[in-house]
């Protein structure tokens, strides 16, 4: 360990060591030489002042997951898969994205919808696996959703000799978009158990063929590799760094994952989370005393920065930095550049996933999930399921919140409910001012009767910075379009 983190260390330990003797944390920082400081790092962050407004505001009808009638959910009849022995199973189906356009709308692919969902053994919590689903454009019952398998083979992350896919264990969320020249070109997570968790974005072209009118088939995958880990961890956390601070043992979180395809004026990015790195405010002790993180007057933060520091969500709130970070791409889908995050959540929370980003009527649309019991505010609960959700006049920002607090969505069913959805993602339409909300329903392995599948999905109205669920919107278990 070297000089300037030794100190660095000492410095927190001394904070702690104050702070259980009683002293206040605006006495501490006068006695120590540290001081409260205000610093954005060029970047959009959501605050503590906005959070704590959500629990009143989420009692609103305007922010609710419509509640789905349990009698009338479906599994997908044809996700199943064969063990091993060759014995057929029925899948747990979870994430899901559609492929899109480059504008994020649903793109037509030889007449089909294609789904790219995490799906894997009900029985097995280490099989997750990406699978394709299809159905014709224009059909809406879950019925309708054909299964053409496991994208990748386990052999495929062999042949690239690319040193993060060899050591995948799991596939993990991501995109997919279609390309100017017709291509399936897929985003996701690789996921590796054999490095403390370590989270690589990557992709590849999945390519078809289609053995006749009724279906299709996939031949394989090419220009399969990883394209971003988190570099050297001065914009975003990476894996060694999460390791040197104790990994999971520390209560630290490490997210590198769902990167979400974007393009502008021609340019290719990738959206995803992430957690901020050392030089865009990362985590500790010292993050505490940012009052930008705080948002509002120096009185909100004299007050909100004591009874944290003083509370038992300190330790969490300073290992709080999810990020949705940013990257570009060059031609062939590798890295050209890595870009601040968009947007950070310091002391708020260490998880905010599924990045979506898409262009609507002239403003920039960002869009996250986010749960209750990963956060560090008053009044959020356990329970508690959100979509935040922010608009910006340019891709990179600066992005204020919708709704003012940035809340979109909130739901709070019980985790073995089989109505509990998560993983909500807002899908732009060609025309109009809503967006297709989809999302899973039932958790994993709750039941051996009722398994993780598609929820019904329903509309979002969107209008400049406001948003509301729309009445009586509720549509077929993973529709993805209207008005078609």
């Amino acid at each position: 360990m070297n000089i300037k983190n030794i100190a660095k260390k000492a410095t927190a330990l001394t904070f702690a060591a104050a702070l259980l003797a009683g002293a206040a944390p605006q006495a501490f920082a006068k006695e120590s030489g540290t001081k409260d400081y205000k610093k954005s790092y060029g970047f959009s962050h959501i605050t503590r002042k906005d959070m704590l407004k959500i629990p009143e505001q989420q009692k609103s009808e305007q922010f609710k997951v419509p509640q789905f009638d349990a009698n009338t959910i479906q599994n997908i009849p044809s996700a199943k898969a064969y063990d091993g022995s060759g014995k057929q199973f029925d899948l747990d189906v979870w994430d899901s994205w559609p492929l899109q356009n480059a504008d994020g709308t649903v793109a037509t692919y030889h007449g089909y919808q294609l789904v790219f969902a995490l799906a894997g053994n009900p029985n097995n919590v280490d099989d997750t696996s990406i699978y394709m689903f299809y159905k014709k454009e224009g059909e809406k019952s879950i019925n309708s959703w054909k299964n053409a398998g496991k994208v990748f083979k386990d052999s495929d992350k062999f042949d690239p000799n690319d040193p993060y896919l060899k050591l995948q264990t799991q596939e993990w969320s991501g995109s997919a978009t279609l390309t100017k020249d017709g291509k399936v070109r897929l985003f996701y997570t690789s996921f590796s158990g054999k490095q403390y968790g370590k989270q690589t974005l990557a992709t590849a072209q999945v390519n078809f063929s289609q053995p006749d009118r009724d279906s299709l088939k996939i031949e394989g995958v090419e220009d399969y590799k990883s394209v971003f880990d988190g570099g050297n961890g001065t914009v975003y956390q990476n894996i060694q760094q999460f390791i040197d601070e104790g990994n999971y043992s520390s209560g630290d979180n490490h997210t590198m994952r769902d990167p979400h395809y974007v393009e502008d004026h021609g340019h290719k990015y990738l959206v995803f989370e992430a957690n901020t790195g050392t030089k865009t405010g990362y985590q500790g002790e010292n993050s505490l005393l940012n009052r930008t993180y705080y948002g509002g007057s120096k009185n909100f933060f004299r007050e909100e920065s004591s009874k944290l520091l003083n509370g038992s969500k300190k330790k969490d709130a300073s290992l709080a930095n999810g990020a949705l970070g940013i990257i570009e791409l060059n031609d062939d889908y590798t890295l050209k550049k890595v870009m601040k995050p968009l947007i950070a959540s310091n002391t708020v929370t260490d998880e905010i996933e599924r990045a979506n980003l898409f262009k609507m009527n002239g403003k920039w649309y960002l869009f996250t999930d986010s749960r209750g019991s990963k956060m560090t505010i008053d009044g959020i609960g356990e329970k508690d399921i959100y979509m935040l959700g922010y608009v910006s006049d340019s891709l990179t920002g600066p992005f204020k919140p919708l709704n003012k607090t940035g809340l979109v969505l909130h739901m709070d069913q019980d985790y073995n409910d089989i109505t509990f959805t998560y993983s909500h993602f807002a899908v732009p339409q060609a025309e109009g001012n809503n967006v297709v909300i989809t999302s899973y329903i039932t958790n994993r392995g709750i039941s051996t009767e009722h398994h993780s599948t598609f929820a019904p999905s329903f509309l979002l109205k969107i209008k400049g910075s406001k948003t509301s669920v729309v009445k009586n919107s509720i549509l077929a278990q993973g529709q993805l379009t209207v008005n078609e």
